[in-house]
């Protein structure tokens, strides 16, 4: 999701190495505590501190300090407080980040915790639990989720006479349509096609059979046949024309152009919702359904989980405030600001009544065949390898099956670091 900031986490495992046993310590004595609650999301800060203000009300000895720092300082704060021994009680944690401070002990475990039945595992779409988990132990409670939709032009839509998609479309439905609508003298184009993991061709490789990282995490699937046939899905709109070229999606944002009415089609995440719903352009005129399907259904989900500090000096306070969290109360608050979905099962329909102009249940319905979004212990060292590997194949400059090779290449020796 777009407001999950991101890091270079190759460069600070010897600094979280440093910073595990840096911190511990008892329970004063009156039995007050205060916990530091790290977040980065200042849309979100109002709906956080009703969740903080409720937990407190029911836990007076408890007092929480929300720690609102920005998402572009986020994971660069957090990796120079761990090794300084001050990482906060808890805090939002990320699927990319999510194993690397798990294997480093950075982590409370929380399967004692499942075990009492303070948090049920079961209250969660499974396949977002599973991100936060680690070679068997739950670290991660999920806050929220996200996953990705075919959002449309319904003007483009009508004024090429399309019928506006729905749950019967495949790859070629898109592709036809996309053709229909370009109109690249009017600086139209049928669909964005850019070279985005979660958004775009994370989704069509599962939808191929294809896959990103084998399942025990150790070996690219990008040199697999059918990884390469999703990933031709979109190099293949590119050489059609049907998409702004690299450079113009470089230069101009794609939800900028598809806001500005310059494209008909994008493949967007729920969380582009709230965006749409604020613009003029896009406030009533687009819409959205489930995905197209390929070889079969399937979907990237993601989503943020709430993690406490592993030396904490309060985790059974901790933990109790991570259970709160966790809880349908929580998600309920945030589902009424319609800025994320919540991850508790069956607290989503505020979210999706906030914003009626849009089929929002389109995200929901795609639940039961949704694919934990591809992650290893040290994520970033190949994930932010992708785009300069796989550009050129989107640029028509490489074939994409080379250009998929290569990076399978360059995947597995990042991999290779990480025994």
């Amino acid at each position: 999701m777009r407001t999950e900031p991101r890091w270079r986490s190759s460069v600070v495992v010897a600094g979280l190495l440093l910073g595990v046993a840096a911190c511990g310590g008892g329970d004063p004595a009156d039995g007050k505590v205060e916990l530091s609650y790290r977040i980065w999301d200042k849309n979100q800060l109002p709906a956080m501190q009703q969740i903080v203000d409720r937990f407190q009300a029911a836990h007076p000895n408890i007092q929480i300090k929300i720690q609102l720092t920005a998402s572009q300082e986020f994971w660069t704060k957090l990796q120079a407080d761990a090794t300084g021994g001050s990482a906060p009680d808890v805090f939002w944690m990320n699927g990319p980040h999510a194993q690397l401070y798990a294997s480093n002990d950075m982590l409370l475990p929380l399967s004692d915790t499942i075990k009492s039945g303070q948090v049920k595992l079961s209250d969660y779409p499974e396949a977002l639990a599973r991100i936060y988990s680690y070679q068997g132990t739950q670290y991660g409670i999920p806050k929220d989720f996200d996953t990705v939709g075919l959002w449309f032009n319904k003007k483009l839509f009508d004024a090429a006479k399309i019928k506006y998609p729905d749950d019967t479309w495949t790859w070629e439905t898109v592709a036809q349509a996309a053709r229909k609508l370009t109109d690249t003298a009017k600086g139209v184009y049928g669909i964005a096609a850019p070279p985005f993991g979660q958004e775009n061709y994370y989704d069509t490789i599962f939808q191929a059979g294809g896959q990103v990282i084998s399942p025990d995490g150790r070996s690219s699937g990008y040199d697999q046949p059918a990884t390469i046939t999703g990933l031709r899905f979109w190099t293949d709109l590119m050489k059609a024309g049907v998409s702004p070229s690299l450079k113009s999606m470089t230069d101009t944002y794609p939800t900028q152009l598809f806001e500005s009415g310059k494209i008909g089609m994008y493949y967007g995440g729920s969380w582009n919702a709230i965006t749409f719903a604020q613009n003029s352009a896009t406030k009533n005129d687009v819409d959205v359904t489930v995905l197209p399907k390929g070889l079969k259904r399937a979907v990237v989900i993601h989503g943020l989980a709430n993690v406490a500090y592993a030396k904490t000096k309060h985790p059974k306070q901790a933990t109790e405030f991570l259970a709160f969290l966790g809880s349908k109360q929580a998600a309920d608050i945030q589902a009424q600001t319609g800025a994320v979905m919540p991850a508790f099962n069956g607290t989503q329909d505020a979210w999706v009544k906030s914003m009626p102009q849009y089929r929002l249940q389109s995200f929901l319905d795609q639940l039961a065949y949704a694919v934990p979004f591809p992650t290893s212990k040290n994520t970033d060292a190949w994930q932010s390898q992708e785009a300069t590997v796989l550009g050129p194949a989107w640029s028509g400059d490489k074939d994409v099956e080379t250009a998929a090779k290569e990076m399978a290449a360059t995947m597995n020796t990042a991999l290779g670091k990480e025994k």
